[in-house]
């Protein structure tokens, strides 16, 4: 009878022992591929909400302060340099930043170029019905892809070069709906709409397109700051920065990333412990499946004993357990992916409120070599102590 028809005959002889097996690997894998699927769900779930913090590169004028003295004397500090940047050197900064994240990422492919937003802003101080507020320039496409958690909760938005947008707390201030006219340094202009309230700046501020605003403050051509979102897996910030503060006179870059860093620094550190916890599962299963197997090598000493009576070498009856633990391994490793899978879809929402766990079909290979390496380093020891069963003692326990 050929080796591997032994060991399957054997494994229908020996089911529950098998089962036994099976569900020592199945639970580590089952932990393994639970904890992995939360934390690639949980991981884009971050990457998600960073895109809601908005920019994470500034651009701002390159303006220091200088202070004055005479004879020890100190007579204040002047400024020195530009309050405003050039708005052509917008599309320098877009080149830069979009030419860099595409190199990190690998991309030459003119059609599969990633584009950051890049939005030039301008400030400008008004007053509207005897209030003072912040009206802000800014190009509307730009601003938007930027801001993609604004929400427009009344009327609509900027859609023409004589509309405004107010945030949800200038609204109330002002007692303006969609549709009122207000008047910004003497331009007449119509509220397009108002934001939903986001919890920021944005709620006291009044946008309007960039154009008008320079036009209301004799500006034209200048903006104030620009933002970039540089927001990939990939994308250096920094060398980004570096990279504009020296190949832009006029400006500096700065690199917002605290935010990013103590999201990521967090999740690594969860994810390590999830890992370490899925390792120590992984490890008590696989001490279960030696324990079965060494229990399985003194049930069939008899057997081991009549093979080795015919003829059978060391290496074939090592063989007939590496087969057997093999056959544990793959049902262990496609059991454990599916437990493991939905292990994940019920605890996933509970460590992570909101996260979106999904299939994971790459981690079925995973599994699979995972759960037979368990098993086959676990048969091992049992496979060696078989091998050192003599005919005479084999027989002895008859």
């Amino acid at each position: 009878m050929e080796l591997h028809r032994l060991v399957a005959k054997d494994v229908m002889r020996r089911k529950r022992r098998v089962l036994y097996a099976v569900l020592g690997v199945v639970i580590g894998i089952m932990t393994v591929i639970s904890i992995l699927t939360v934390a690639l769900a949980a991981e884009s779930r971050i990457y998600e909400q960073l895109e809601e913090y908005g920019a994470n590169l500034v651009v701002i004028p390159a303006v220091s302060q200088l202070d004055l003295e005479l004879g020890g004397l100190g007579l204040g500090s002047l400024t020195v340099g530009q309050n405003y940047i050039p708005e052509g050197k917008v599309s320098l900064v877009r080149q830069i930043t979009d030419d860099m994240i595409n190199h990190s990422l690998g991309i030459q492919d003119e059609r599969d170029r990633y584009a950051a937003p890049v939005s030039p802003k301008l400030y400008v101080s008004s007053e509207v019905r005897g209030v003072s507020v912040m009206v802000v320039g800014i190009d509307p496409e730009e601003e938007r892809r930027m801001k993609t958690w604004w929400r427009i909760r009344e009327g609509e938005y900027l859609d023409g070069t004589d509309q405004a947008l107010l945030g949800a707390l200038a609204a109330e201030l002002l007692e303006l709906n969609a549709g009122d006219s207000i008047v910004l340094n003497g331009f007449d202009m119509t509220v397009a709409g108002i934001l939903r309230e986001t919890g920021s700046n944005d709620d006291y501020q009044i946008f309007v397109p960039i154009r008008m605003a320079q036009e209301a403050v004799d500006r034209e051509g200048m903006v104030s700051s620009i933002d970039v979102r540089a927001l990939c897996i990939a994308c250096p910030v920094e060398d980004i920065a570096d990279e504009i503060n020296m190949m832009v006179p006029g400006v500096r870059a700065v690199a917002v990333k605290q935010i990013a860093m103590t999201e990521m620094g967090m999740m690594d550190r969860i994810n390590r412990f999830m890992l370490a916890l899925a390792g120590i599962t992984l490890a008590v299963g696989m001490f279960g499946v030696v324990n079965t197997m060494t229990t399985s090598v003194h049930e069939r000493i008899r057997d081991i004993g009549i093979m080795r009576a015919v003829g059978a070498s060391r290496n074939q009856i090592v063989r007939t357990f590496i087969y057997e633990a093999i056959i544990v391994g793959i049902l262990g490793g496609v059991l454990g992916f599916l437990a493991g899978t939905l292990l994940a879809y019920g605890i996933g929402p509970l460590i992570f409120p909101g996260v979106s766990v999904g299939y994971v079909p790459g981690y079925l290979p995973l599994s699979l070599a995972l759960a037979i390496v368990v098993a086959v380093a676990a048969t091992l020891y049992p496979a060696f102590r078989a091998t050192r069963i003599r005919v005479a003692d084999s027989f002895r326990s008859l």
